[in-house]
């Protein structure tokens, strides 16, 4: 008995082969990746199936969770009484501090009324949990619970009790992706609190460091020194703490300085993030109040120009003013 016919025969032939078929699927693949790449084709689709995984998120993250709250409840007697103790103590000294507030307050409002400065409003905020952290050494990425339902947006500022955190790259409704500051891909404009010099902090792919390599050799900088969001770009507040000078070095052959800072903010260990809406507020006159006031080295000085007397024609030109006297 024969084990095949020319029909069957015929069939074989007419049928593609696994190899045609894995690469008619890698072109498409590629295809995909690049119009998304370019026009964002599957952003849509990708926050639905984000959305939709938001149940197995919280489904995976559940028994860490529930082992942290047994840990939480069977904690001992004499342990809580010491955290009890110690949180008395903190309270205390934290009443004593805030008798003096209003006092601030008020001197404060002198200030600012002899400077002509309009007061300042606290930017808005919004506690966020994270809820898994990427594990790829060259990426420093994390998801939070918080999304665009909650007014969440793409490159958003993130930061923690101690600084700033990293920003939203991704929204996924339910939750988001963010880079933190330390990712090798981040950049961020920022401004050395004692000197006002202004330069921008790349991240070296490691939670402890941060590398500044813009600054020149004739740059007044020291150990010690804390940087604070500039402002520039409109994504970070200003004001805000970034990082702390750890190494100051001079490489020879080259015109700028080496320059590593130490991350104000504990990335390795947050658990928690809030969440910043923009706003007037500039916390760097919590850090230092006498640095408002301090002129911006980079600002020529203000110069009087003189208004034109009446009897002046009209086509002879006036003086241009300073930029110190610009509006």
């Amino acid at each position: 008995m024969a084990l095949s016919t020319p029909e069957s025969d015929q069939r074989g032939f007419r049928d593609p082969g696994n190899g045609l078929r894995f690469a008619v699927v890698c072109a498409l693949s590629i295809a995909l990746m690049v119009a998304d790449n370019r026009v964002n084709l599957l952003q849509d689709i990708r926050r639905v199936l984000a959305a939709a995984a938001f149940p197995l998120q919280v489904l995976v993250d559940s028994p860490a969770a529930l082992g942290r709250w047994l840990g939480e409840a069977g904690a001992t007697r004499s342990r809580l009484l010491t955290e009890n103790e110690a949180l008395r103590a903190t309270s205390l000294e934290q009443s004593g501090q805030l008798q003096r507030l209003a006092a601030l307050e008020a001197e404060n409002e002198r200030l600012r009324a002899l400077l002509d400065s309009t007061a300042k409003v606290g930017d808005r905020v919004l506690i966020a949990e994270i809820m898994s952290v990427d594990m790829d050494p060259f990426r420093q990425r994390v998801v939070i619970n918080k999304g665009s339902q909650d007014d969440a947006f793409i490159g958003q500022a993130l930061i923690d009790a101690d600084g700033v955190v990293g920003q939203i790259t991704r929204d996924q409704i339910f939750s988001s992706q963010a880079i933190l500051i330390t990712d090798a891909e981040h950049a961020l404009p920022v401004e050395v609190l004692r000197t006002r010099q202004r330069t921008i902090a790349n991240g070296t792919g490691q939670l402890d460091r941060l590398s500044l390599p813009f600054l020149p050799r004739n740059t007044d900088i020291a150990v010690g020194d804390l940087l604070v969001t500039s402002g520039l770009g409109g994504i970070f507040p200003p004001g805000y703490p970034v990082a702390v000078i750890s190494k100051v070095a001079t490489d020879s052959g080259t015109e700028f300085l080496s320059v590593e800072a130490e991350p104000a903010a504990a990335l390795s260990r947050v658990r928690e993030v809030l969440l910043i809406w923009p706003g007037n507020q500039t916390p760097t006159d919590l850090l230092d109040p006498a640095t408002e006031i301090a002129p911006d080295p980079a600002l020529p000085e203000p110069t009087d120009s003189a208004a034109p007397e009446s009897g002046q024609e009209a086509s002879e030109p006036e003086a241009a003013p300073a930029d110190g006297d610009q509006a």
